[in-house]
């Protein structure tokens, strides 16, 4: 069955949820205030970097299926499924700010005509499900029942797409007969195992799925570290016990920590949630500590093998949070950036798409972004491998000894081979690798000394403007 959909909220979650939904043949209008934002996507381009997702909207634009407006009233009145998706940052104490929930909820319901599904997509904190719901009958003119659903959404950026049409499950939070079997009937072209739960457990769903992900990546990298210190390899330490059903190997993998704007996000807000309901949660705070040291303590391992940091040259290979995305929000390498700054280094960076981005993030002159990795590398001190995009998997480390200055290799996300790094007269230093001594002493030279600054001009890379 086609329906009409409107999707309130253009950004990330907003626009590949209502893309894919008019690829299943609905009809679907996506909202949203930032006039700059709407008139981009009615010119074709797409406001974010997603792998596939400017072919889909193009698709489905010209079959009609698809349009973008910033008029609230009018996609409220002509659909019959209303979809929020809204941002809900984080707030200086750690709640969700519920700000544009709240206001969109009055918006719908001061704009429905008859009766409505509304679908809560926002990751929100557990209970906001029927604060929507009491906002919209505030406002909505009597007989025009609505049904609030909490419907969850569990999109990787760098694979929004691929996972919206091949989801693990569908997550239906609601106690509505008639919105359960529109919300399967919506679902059904996807063949996805449905859950269908109350709308608190819905909410409570996507918080835990986020946590327990972090947990796991938390969990890893304090495991790395005690590898480290006691010289085992965690890579096989990963794949001993990965074997096993129980544990697996998917967020096993060691690194600089985790980013983006969900995880941290979330985290905090199910330990807030926890603590107003007089729980304190010190499991989820001790990942996020986890987190956050890991990134601190990359900077002191380079500090260590280079000595003072002031006056050396860094390259930073990678700068938004995961691969196939652009999105800076809580992007290791940007954290990782300040601190080098702080401690007086030069920092040279590419990232395949994300630049422009990490420009404006930054804006710091300090920093020379480069058009492609090896003018970041050139004259460099030390590599700092940060985000793990594809194309660096294939670093030519010749290529790198020949014009790096100095001759550390830092692989933050452990996709280099650390023979092939040694091989070319390098050092290489990992996160939980297994490191012979005589090969972390050789190299070239462990302390490099520093030309004078005539010795940097190969490769000055694209300053900022």
């Amino acid at each position: 069955m086609v329906r009409s959909i409107a999707i309130v909220g253009a950004g990330y979650v907003g626009l590949v949820t209502g893309t894919c939904l008019s690829e299943l043949g609905n009809t679907v209008i996506c909202v949203d205030d930032d006039a700059a934002k709407i008139a981009c996507l009615q010119a074709g381009d797409v406001p974010f970097f997603e792998p596939g997702l400017g072919e889909l909207i193009a698709r489905n634009v010209q079959a009609r299926r698809l349009s973008f407006t910033t008029d609230l009233v009018r996609a409220v009145v002509d659909s019959e499924i209303i979809v929020i998706s809204v941002g809900t940052p984080m707030r200086a104490d750690g709640h969700a700010e519920l700000g544009a929930v709240r206001a969109v909820a009055r918006e719908i319901g001061l704009a429905i005509d008859g009766p409505r599904i509304v679908i809560s997509k926002s990751t929100v904190p557990v209970e906001t499900g029927e604060l929507i719901s009491s906002i919209i009958r505030e406002h909505a003119p009597p007989g025009c029942p609505v049904s609030v659903v909490s419907n969850p959404e569990f999109l990787r950026e760098g694979s929004a797409v691929a996972d919206f049409l091949e989801p693990d499950r569908i997550v239906i939070g609601t106690d509505d007969p008639a919105a359960i079997a529109a919300m399967r009937d919506l679902y059904a072209p996807l063949g996805a195992p449905v859950l269908v739960t109350d709308p608190r457990t819905a909410e409570m769903i996507k918080y835990v799925a986020n946590a327990f992900l972090a947990t796991k990546i938390s969990f890893v990298n304090e495991i790395a570290n005690i590898c480290e210190v006691l010289g085992v390899d965690v890579k096989a330490v990963c794949q001993g016990i990965g074997y096993d059903q129980r544990i697996g190997t998917k967020f096993m993998n060691p690194g600089i920590g985790y980013g983006g704007s969900c995880f941290p996000k979330d985290l905090r807000g199910l330990e807030q949630v926890a603590a107003d309901h007089g729980y304190t949660a010190p499991l989820l705070h001790a990942v996020e500590l986890v987190n956050r040291r890991q990134i601190e303590r990359t900077i002191e391992r380079i500090e260590r093998e280079l000595g003072e940091l002031d006056g050396r040259t860094v390259a930073v290979l990678g700068l938004a949070f995961k691969p196939n995305t652009d999105d800076m929000r809580g992007s290791p390498a940007l954290a990782m950036i300040r601190l080098l700054l702080e401690r007086g280094a030069e920092v040279r960076a590419h990232d395949p798409v994300a630049v422009e981005a990490a420009c404006a993030a930054l804006d710091d002159r300090r920093v020379a972004f480069c058009e492609d990795m090896y003018q970041a590398i050139a004259g460099a001190d030390a590599v700092l491998l940060a985000t793990e995009w594809n194309e660096f998997r294939t670093l030519d480390f010749e290529r790198c000894a020949a014009s790096m200055r100095g001759d550390l290799i830092f692989d933050g996300r452990n996709i280099f081979d650390p023979e092939k790094v040694r091989a070319a007269n390098l050092r290489y230093a990992g996160v939980g690798r297994a490191t012979p001594r005589s090969s972390l002493a050789g190299g070239r030279s462990q302390r490099v000394q520093r030309p004078p600054k005539s010795g940097l001009e190969i490769g000055r890379g694209l300053p900022i403007e």
